[in-house]
C-alpha cells in the first residue's frame, strides 16, 4: 500500500509514513499545547498502526505533565521538533500537522479548548465548531 502521507522533523532524524486515513485538522488552544509548541496546536490523527517510522533515531517520548488524558508527547531529540501527541489509553496518534509534507488535502475542522485561549490566539469568528460543539460534528477522515 502506497503511503497516504509522509512527514518528518526539521533535521530528518525522525521521519514517518501514514498508510491509512488522516482526520481533518483540529486547532488546540490548551495551555499544554501552547507551552509545548509555543503556539496553538494544529493536529491531525490516525490509527497508531497506520503510522510507521522510516527514521526514528531522534525520536523521544515524554509524559505530558498537564494532560487530562495521561498522554505522551513525541519530539525529535536532535532538532527539538514537536511531532506527536498520544493518549496512553487510545488507539490513535495525533500528528502535528506542520510536520506533514504538503500537499495534505486536509482542512481545519474546529477548535479544541477554545475557552483556554489567550487574547492573541483567540479563535476568530471563522464559523468552525468550538469545544462542546466538536462532539456534534463529523470530522472528515481523508
Amino acid at each position: 500500500m502506497e503511503p497516504r502521507a509522509r512527514g518528518r522533523c526539521l533535521c530528518g532524524a525522525v521521519a514517518y509514513e501514514v498508510r491509512g486515513p488522516l482526520r481533518d485538522i483540529l486547532l488546540c488552544h490548551c495551555e499544554e499545547c501552547r507551552r509545548w509548541l509555543g503556539n496553538v496546536g494544529a493536529f491531525t490523527a490516525t490509527r497508531e498502526d497506520h503510522l510507521t517510522f522510516v527514521e526514528d533515531r531522534g525520536l523521544r517520548w515524554v509524559d505530558s505533565p498537564k494532560s487530562d488524558r495521561h498522554a505522551r508527547r513525541g519530539f525529535c531529540g536532535e532538532c527539538g521538533s514537536s511531532l506527536f501527541w498520544r493518549p496512553v489509553d487510545g488507539e490513535r496518534i495525533h500528528v502535528a500537522a506542520g510536520t506533514l509534507d504538503p500537499p495534505t488535502g486536509l482542512e481545519v475542522a474546529g477548535h479544541w479548548y477554545a475557552h483556554y485561549a489567550d487574547n492573541w490566539d483567540a479563535p476568530r469568528d471563522d464559523g468552525l465548531p468550538k469545544d462542546a460543539e466538536l462532539s456534534a460534528i463529523e470530522v472528515a477522515w481523508r
